[in-house]
């Protein structure tokens, strides 16, 4: 690998854009399609109420702009990704599941091997288990890129068929090296900002965005200089920019796409002064403060979106689909509050396969398609964005070098919101409660309404132990949730319906369903063959949990 990644590093910054010159011969009547991707916010982190009720943390933070996104769109209250960034920014290009994928954690500098990486990333500070392996170099659209997933990422698709497609934010799919590491050799015709890095070294334009080194730094923010000095945060910066780059397509009339990939609301935990003073007088500490004003600046950027979208006229043929990456991080002090509890009333957060960690905010605003302020229960998954985005386009029959286990949401989001919406003005669905309650038939909807969420996070995430975030696994399928813990071989149960802070484990009280669960899991792990953290006493991989019932 490491000979090939060099020889790469020089074409991998320069390629030219192929193919998107000739977008002009595309179909105007096609959807614009915008993926606003937000980076490590939580299920409570907006005022939108994903749950049966409104909970105190929905109240931490103002975001009038996602609320009236919320109005026009269906709220997917139950959409899951990876526990960390990469494995679910791999699976939406890939349409894959990452424990499928076998990239399992965040990518960081070129690696030679999966214990090299494992061993820096991991960091190897406990006694029971080492490192899996996995495919430690994330994704490539190559296959000669040694411990990557090959696959053909859906830009690229969406190119070929006349898509002008954009990059603005955050890459992160593969280590420096890796064609990955460039957006446009992901199927973007435009990148901006986008590269290996996995969080900015700075949102501070006095920082220049992290660019003060006299050397190459792998977390520094490029191809925003104009802002250097301006007292712009990056977050607006990259608004700015996303709406600069939509100029053309709509000049033009192609039909675009924008993968509008936030750095924030990630570490580092830097305010935003236009709402910084706001949180401090209402009583915020110091963390809490910059990371509401972090997640506010989020919400105006949704909001200036809209509206330059709006002022372009392209609002009713633009389809916004709204996602956080993973859950909010619960383990980081410069977020202020008390660690471990700022994902209430979901257990954990980034990282852990609880569901504060996978389980995130998603919208979905299609016009004259949905039926906006209505609510899917039903679980979608990462890797179901890939056909769904491409079915909203009108691409059919096409061909991929790789293996996808998404499902198109498109009749769900359509046939399921319409009668989501019937239920409601008929006057059967009045409140949160029923309405988070309520599931949508098969029949309607094209999916099973219980298939099964899997969630895999087989390293170390950060130097200390973490006992409810390392090493775990987990299976969710209807109300029932199974939670793995490798390091003790324990399995945990939970009833969601009844429990969705996964406090009370009733795993003895229900053998028949752990059995059941563990036996599901364990079939997909070995379909896939999933990586195992392997037990240093005895060399041997973790069992799978249909092995120690």
């Amino acid at each position: 690998m490491k000979s090939y990644a060099k020889s790469l590093i020089g074409l991998t910054l320069a390629l030219p854009l192929v193919g998107c010159e000739e977008q002009k011969e595309a179909e105007p009547q096609r959807p614009n399609i915008v993926m606003f991707l937000v980076d490590d916010m939580g299920w409570v982190d907006t005022q939108v109420a994903l749950g049966p009720e409104r909970y105190p943390f929905n109240k931490r933070h103002y975001t009038p702009n996602m609320l009236r996104l919320a109005e026009r769109s269906a709220i997917m209250t139950s959409a899951y990704v990876s526990p960390v960034s990469t494995p679910t920014r791999t699976s939406l290009m890939t349409g894959t599941h990452s424990a499928h994928t076998h990239i399992t954690n965040w990518t960081a500098r070129e690696f030679n091997s999966p214990s090299d990486a494992s061993e820096q990333l991991d960091k190897l500070k406990n006694d029971v288990l080492a490192p899996c392996d996995w495919n430690v170099n994330g994704m490539a659209p190559s296959e000669a890129v040694e411990n990557t997933f090959y696959g053909k990422p859906y830009p690229e698709v969406l190119r070929e068929y006349g898509y002008y497609t954009i990059h603005v934010g955050k890459g992160h799919w593969g280590t420096y090296g890796n064609p990955a590491a460039n957006p446009h050799n992901m199927g973007f015709c435009v990148n901006i900002a986008g590269q290996v890095a996995g969080k900015p070294r700075s949102y501070y334009s006095e920082d220049y965005y992290g660019n003060q080194s006299d050397k190459w730094d792998e977390f520094a923010v490029q191809n925003m200089c104009e802002y250097y000095g301006t007292g712009i945060h990056l977050t607006l910066a990259l608004t700015f920019e996303a709406m600069k780059s939509l100029e053309y397509p709509i000049q033009e009339g192609l039909p675009f796409y924008l993968n509008f990939a936030h750095y924030a609301v990630h570490t580092p935990i830097h305010r935003d002064m236009r709402y910084f003073e706001k949180y401090r007088d209402m009583g915020m500490d110091e963390g809490q403060a910059r990371f509401a004003s972090m997640v506010q600046g989020v919400d105006d950027s949704l909001g200036r979106l809209m509206e330059y979208l709006e002022m372009k006229g392209v609002m009713d043929n633009t389809i916004i689909i709204f996602l956080s990456d993973n859950g909010g991080n619960s383990e980081n002090l410069s977020k202020g509050g008390v660690r471990h509890t700022q994902n209430q009333p979901l257990r954990e957060g980034k990282a852990s396969c609880y569901e504060a960690g996978v389980r995130v905010p998603m919208m979905v605003f299609w016009p004259g398609k949905i039926a906006g302020g209505t609510r899917l229960n039903t679980p979608v998954f990462a890797e179901d964005i890939y056909p769904t985005i491409l079915e909203m386009a009108g691409i059919r029959n096409y061909e991929l070098p790789h293996m996808t286990d998404g499902k198109s949401l498109v009749k769900l989001l359509t046939e399921g919101s319409k009668v989501v919406r019937k239920e409601m003005d008929e006057g059967r669905i009045t409140n949160l409660p029923q309405a988070f309650n309520f599931v949508i038939d098969e029949e309607i909807s094209g999916l099973d309404p219980e298939r099964p969420v899997i969630s895999h996070f087989p390293h170390q995430w950060k130097p200390y132990p973490l006992n409810d975030i390392d090493y775990m696994s987990a299976i969710r399928k209807g109300d029932w949730k199974l939670v793995y813990r490798h390091r003790t071989q324990e399995l945990e149960l939970y009833n969601l319906r009844e429990d969705i802070g996964e406090r009370n484990n009733i795993a003895d009280k229900h053998p028949a369903k752990v059995k059941e669960l563990a036996k599901i899991i364990s079939h997909r792990f070995r379909q896939w063959r999933t990586p195992m953290p392997y037990i240093r006493k005895t060399g041997k991989k973790v069992p799978l949990p249909d092995e120690i019932i």
